[in-house]
């Protein structure tokens, strides 16, 4: 994990693994970026969706149990509403390095798109 302080806050950006276990366990939210066209298309099941367009820090769920870590596809988009929900006054903020891609990469669960039929797959059971 990578840590950088800002303003009193640490921001943290997790690897893959680390984002993969702690979901495993349930331990943390994971909100997902991109928009929902991207969603659509495939997702990591379970993952909450909340575009960067309809960002709204003060809105975020309550952290008394669960970090919130961002992602996106790369991980960019991630990291700015990260650092926006700094800067709003929310804590225990974290971001997944390398996004959906990486998550992909590292031939992890989701939930893609059957492109014969359109519906819903489960890929990398």
């Amino acid at each position: 994990m990578k840590t950088e302080e800002i303003d009193g806050t640490t921001l943290e950006t997790w690897t893959i693994d680390e984002v993969g276990r702690a979901w495993d366990a349930n331990e943390i939210v994971l909100i997902d970026v991109r928009t929902p066209q991207e969603y659509m298309f495939e997702h990591i099941e379970g993952a909450l969706l909340l575009p960067m367009p309809f960002f709204k820090p003060e809105k975020l769920p309550g952290q008394s149990d669960k970090r919130l870590v961002f992602h996106c596809g790369s991980g960019v988009r991630s990291e700015k509403m990260a650092r926006a929900a700094i800067a709003a006054g929310i804590g225990r903020i974290a971001h997944m390095e390398g996004g959906f891609g990486a998550w992909k990469a590292a031939k992890r669960r989701y939930i893609g798109t059957n492109m014969a039929t359109g519906a819903p797959q489960v890929v990398n059971p």
